[in-house]
């Protein structure tokens, strides 16, 4: 069995985190969204793996290279135009030789689910359900056959919605040189499954684990989620007077200072200085080559690499970019006072605690105070003192 995962698209909708990185190679508890997604496959048996990219492409084989140390084999399809999802699987024509499972990047899977897909007869679609299906495909199912698909539906008719892992055979590439462009512009799968369907050929198979990845508190939703089966590890240095309880991962060359207290599940990367006298709550992973310094929390919270957050600062429910400089007694809020859930660009995050989404490179003077909800442009800069509410693109400043 072979795999394709269609790992070409910027991700929009996790903007500014994808303005230097694909959004498939977004760290969820310290490991790129798509590197979960790949091991499940894997532990279900898959070896041949086919990789459509394109935006970010470099970030993606820099990492995964030819699958080796993944136990795995890697080839690369480009898709040099993003123009929907017809033409991304289209890329990999060439690459695959038989029945294959096709997946989108951006998602979590288990390895059981994978595994009892790739046993059903193909063409078989994935579905899942959600209380928001109308951001999704939404799908009729009978007797196990998929009877209708629409795209983010107005009218709703379930609550079952497809959910982006398919099985196909040679077919589907047929198929898809049928497709014409959209309504939006774009060669999408979705008119290929609607011949499918058409012909009451698509199985559905209803996954017990789905965890789609299309905004940035998802991110945090995700990290909970995967960090509730960690196993504590210490690879690093961890001196006298520190607090640990629940499952904490420490990597190599880590030094957690004295008086810090870690409450699992917590994950830490390499060469990170934590403390002295650091409050890292439930649910936060960070990143290698970070600096949580004195007097410093940090709750349900993703910190990528290189990111400073050394004195006297609060950070929570937030997912904080790359090489990003807290100064002294900046703050993040996470709550409105009406506990009412927080709007992100005018978009529902149905979470009543979330704070800031912060992209790379950002950096903040000393007594900083960032708003619920508020979204932050890499390069942006901060004066002291500022109060920082709503939408800043990149490299704005506050003087």
């Amino acid at each position: 069995m072979e795999c394709v995962v269609l790992a070409a698209g910027e991700g929009k909708r996790m903007r500014p985190l994808t303005a230097r990185r694909p959004k498939v190679m977004l760290p969820v508890a310290n490991r790129p969204m798509m590197e979960h997604l790949v091991l499940a496959a894997r532990d279900a048996g898959i070896t041949e793996f086919v990789f459509v990219v394109g935006y970010g492409e470099r970030e993606v084989r820099g990492h995964f290279g030819n699958g080796s140390r993944f136990g795995i084999h890697i080839s690369y399809a480009p898709q040099r135009q993003q123009i929907g999802t017809a033409d991304a699987l289209r890329s990999a024509q060439d690459l695959v030789t038989g029945p294959f499972l096709a997946m989108n990047g951006d998602m979590i899977l288990t390895g059981a689910d994978i595994a009892r897909m790739i046993r059903t007869p193909a063409p078989c679609m994935s579905t899942s359900t959600t209380d928001h299906p109308g951001d999704f495909g939404v799908v009729l199912v009978e007797n196990g056959l998929v009877m209708a698909l629409e795209e983010k539906s107005k009218q709703l008719k379930s609550n079952i919605i497809n959910a982006g892992a398919y099985l196909f055979t040679q077919e589907i590439f047929d198929l898809l040189a049928r497709v014409g462009l959209s309504s939006r512009g774009e060669l999408e799968l979705t008119d290929a499954l609607n011949i499918l369907i058409g012909e009451h050929r698509l199985r559905a198979v209803p996954l017990s684990t789905w965890m789609d990845l299309g905004y940035p508190w998802d991110l945090l939703d995700a990290n909970a989620a995967l960090m509730t089966s960690l196993v504590s590890e210490n690879h690093g240095t961890v001196e006298e007077g520190v607090h640990l309880s629940g499952p904490v991962v420490i990597g190599k060359d880590t030094v957690v200072k004295s008086g810090t207290c870690i409450e699992g599940p917590c994950i830490i990367g390499n060469n990170c200085r934590i403390g002295p006298h650091a409050y890292i709550r439930g649910a936060t992973s960070i990143g290698d080559d970070c600096h949580i310094g004195h007097c410093t929390e940090l709750k349900n919270s993703i910190v990528m690499a290189g990111t400073k957050i050394p004195h006297f600062n609060y950070v929570g429910d937030s997912v904080i970019g790359s090489g990003c400089n807290f100064g002294a007694g900046t703050k993040i809020a996470n709550l409105r006072h009406d506990h009412a859930p927080v709007r992100v660009s005018g978009k529902d995050t149905r979470h009543t605690k979330f704070g800031a989404v912060i992209g790379d490179d950002v950096k903040f003077g000393i007594n900083c105070s960032v708003n619920v909800g508020s979204v932050i442009g890499s390069n942006a800069a901060f004066a002291p003192g500022s109060y920082i509410k709503g939408n800043f693109g990149e490299n704005s400043t506050i003087q």
